[in-house]
């Protein structure tokens, strides 16, 4: 059984070539990252991941659904059990804490009922929120705006936002970017421990290789869109990977 099945994949964009017969299968609550220098496809795959767009060739199949074959219904069913990360965070600046928790089921429900959510949450939602927020270290933020906090706050309010949503995977891109070094290891620490309690799947691309083989069990290499490695890398294969 597997979560993820990328079979083949190749990614255009005009004449760039981003990804080059990708393949790889990933099995459910595994944890896994993708590293790679700048330009190397990360962000590429995890959008098709994210069924964000259609893979030029090839085929990827999330949680039994494949872009080609699946009906716009089911599709976005699927994507509402996908937590994306990205590097901006995705987050809506003049919302408060709580409002863009809440965003985070807006996939798997009708607008009117997301828009009432936003005006007047339930108090079971709301002690809901609270408690993953609590366990998030933001709880004293609920009703802040959100461009009001800190890079690092900001960024455990997009996690309570897929904690929210009940994700069975959690894609991030990045998610050190915006994290000083002495703050990184928490983020890995917060993302991995999550995944094992919770058992949700969980890919992550990261720079960092030192980061990657020490929190990830399976790391895979991208260079110029393709997969370098997949495993934990050798010598040759990370001076292949880097031009070393």
């Amino acid at each position: 059984m597997t979560a993820i099945s990328v079979s083949g994949v190749s990614q255009s964009f005009g004449a760039t070539s981003a990804l080059s017969g990708v393949a790889l299968d990933i099995s459910p609550g595994e944890q896994v990252a993708l590293i790679g220098p700048s330009g190397c496809g990360k962000t590429t795959l995890l959008r098709l991941l994210g069924l964000q767009m259609r893979p030029s060739v090839g085929s990827v199949s999330v949680l039994g659904c494949d872009l080609a074959e699946t009906k716009s219904r089911d599709l976005r069913a699927t994507r509402s059990r996908i937590g994306m990360l990205p590097q901006d965070l995705g987050l809506v600046s003049n919302l408060r804490v709580i409002q863009n928790v809440i965003l985070g089921r807006s996939g798997s429900r009708n607008l009117l009922t997301t828009a009432r959510d936003l005006l007047w949450p339930s108090g079971a939602n709301r002690d809901e929120i609270f408690k993953i927020l609590q366990r998030m270290g933001v709880a004293e933020k609920m009703y802040d705006r959100t461009d009001s906090l800190s890079g690092g706050q900001k960024q455990r309010v997009a996690l309570s936002r897929t904690l929210y949503q009940g994700a069975q995977i959690l894609l991030a891109d990045e998610p050190l970017s915006a994290v000083d070094p002495a703050r990184a290891r928490d983020v890995l620490e917060l993302l991995t421990g999550l995944s094992s309690e919770q058992g949700f799947t969980l890919v992550v691309s990261l720079h960092q290789l030192a980061l990657a083989r020490e929190f990830f069990p399976r790391v895979i290499g991208l260079k110029q869109g393709e997969i370098v490695f997949d495993g934990l890398p050798t010598g040759s294969e990370l001076d292949q990977l880097y031009d070393l």
